[in-house]
């Protein structure tokens, strides 16, 4: 069999597989992603090892399946950057802020602190802290809505601290891989120089942003040419990747991320992201969650690999309760109200996977424990939803004052 319909076979696998394990997922409560993490694992190394089967013998396809992976990557954080509802800051500014910037540093502290206590390097330790301070409230926001809670003031909330939260996150990842893989010696020098070409990416890549994309986005739009606007919009975000490490030495998501936050503005969002979502949730995403478990060795965790799982679990839960929690008090939230904040961040789902991919292609994470934090991702997925049922739970009656109180307040 050619190379080729190796591939066709392994991505017509790999999709089929990652949508049936959405929809089993789905129906059993809990969200598609993690049914789609759960096949990867499956047919990973942990279980079935799909690309070492006799049928795949191209030695270059597991390459081939991380490269489209990671266009997933790229359209999942153009997603997240075209989607922020910055507005939302503007009704919680002070409870998001606090909630969101603790919200980071805590867990950050104690991932490093963990990480050196497992003998992690430095730059390894810090990298974990990275991934620790990741969140994703698609879980819990979804959750919320179910439960006619999404717009209380603890849900603008929660959505307004996601929004610090990513930005702080993308930004110090790519700050830290920045000065981490510029593998100068002069010291404050290198960090200089890097921070100099940052703020010129950040300059540019914004005033670009702000001033064409929006227009060129339309432009593109009324060419007599078939999917204009999409092709202009994939090119973007495959472009501002590029740039992003080239001449931001940061990373290509946070330039994915920065096209999706200037062409938020375009009056053609909905376009943009109904065309995008198609590519990205019908293709690419799949196969960037299915690939974490292709990646990842589950079978491995035994001994002190189990027992780091645990530890970094225990400070995903704590971190983000004690940080959010602590910054939506701070901000003038009752502990009730604080407490589910912090329990809203706890979920890493996809933007966890992010950075711990971005971890192992770097080396920053050991392959042998890279598994672990993938087991975490999913034990934070799993726990996430009930807990917050849990936590609004309440008399009918008085959920019926309160949503007319906030409906009245939206008003």
């Amino acid at each position: 069999m050619t190379p080729f319909l190796q591939l066709a076979l392994a991505l017509a696998i790999i999709i089929l597989a990652a949508k049936l394990g959405g929809y089993v997922s789905y129906r059993l409560g809990q969200p598609s992603v993690l049914g789609e993490l759960l096949v990867g694992i499956l047919i990973g190394p942990t279980v079935i090892d799909l690309l070492h089967l006799s049928y795949f013998t191209d030695e270059h396809l597991g390459e081939v399946v991380h490269d489209l992976a990671e266009i997933g990557v790229l359209l999942l954080m153009f997603i997240a950057g075209i989607d922020l509802h910055l507005s939302d800051l503007s009704r919680s500014r002070k409870v998001a802020l606090y909630a969101g910037v603790l919200g980071v540093i805590v867990p950050l502290s104690l991932g490093v602190i963990s990480g050196l206590f497992f003998s992690f390097s430095f730059s390894s330790a810090i990298f974990l802290g990275l991934i620790l301070s990741a969140t994703s409230v698609s879980i819990s926001a979804q959750t919320l809505m179910e439960l006619k809670v999404l717009r209380s003031k603890v849900g603008v909330s929660m959505l307004g601290a996601a929004v610090f939260d990513d930005i702080l996150v993308v930004l110090g990842l790519s700050a830290f891989l920045a000065v981490a893989l510029s593998g100068g010696g002069n010291g404050w020098v290198d960090f200089l120089w890097i921070l100099l070409r940052m703020i010129l990416f950040l300059g540019l890549t914004s005033i670009i942003g702000y001033w064409l994309l929006p227009k060129l986005a339309a432009k593109f739009h009324d060419l007599p040419v078939s999917q204009g606007l999409f092709a202009f919009t994939f090119v973007t975000i495959l472009a501002y990747g590029w740039i992003a490490e080239e001449i931001g030495r940061m990373a290509a998501i946070t330039g994915a991320f920065l096209a999706g936050l200037w062409l938020a503005r375009s009056p053609l969002k909905d376009r943009i992201v109904s065309g995008i979502s198609v590519l990205a949730y019908a293709v690419f995403v799949p196969i960037f969650f299915v690939n974490i478990g292709l990646i990842a060795d589950v079978s491995t965790l035994w001994g002190e690999d189990l027992v780091f799982l645990l530890v970094i679990f225990l400070i995903a839960v704590v971190g983000k309760i004690l940080g959010a929690g602590l910054g939506g008090y701070f901000g003038g939230l009752s502990r009730r109200e604080a407490f589910q904040l912090g329990v809203g961040m706890i979920s890493r789902g996809e933007v966890g996977l992010i950075v711990a991919s971005v971890g192992i292609a770097e080396g920053f994470i050991p392959q042998n424990l890279f598994a672990a934090v993938v087991g975490m991702v999913i034990l934070t997925t799993l726990i996430t939803p009930p807990f917050l049922r849990i936590l609004f739970m309440e008399r009918p009656e008085k959920r019926l004052r309160t949503e007319e109180i906030e409906e009245k307040e939206v008003i």
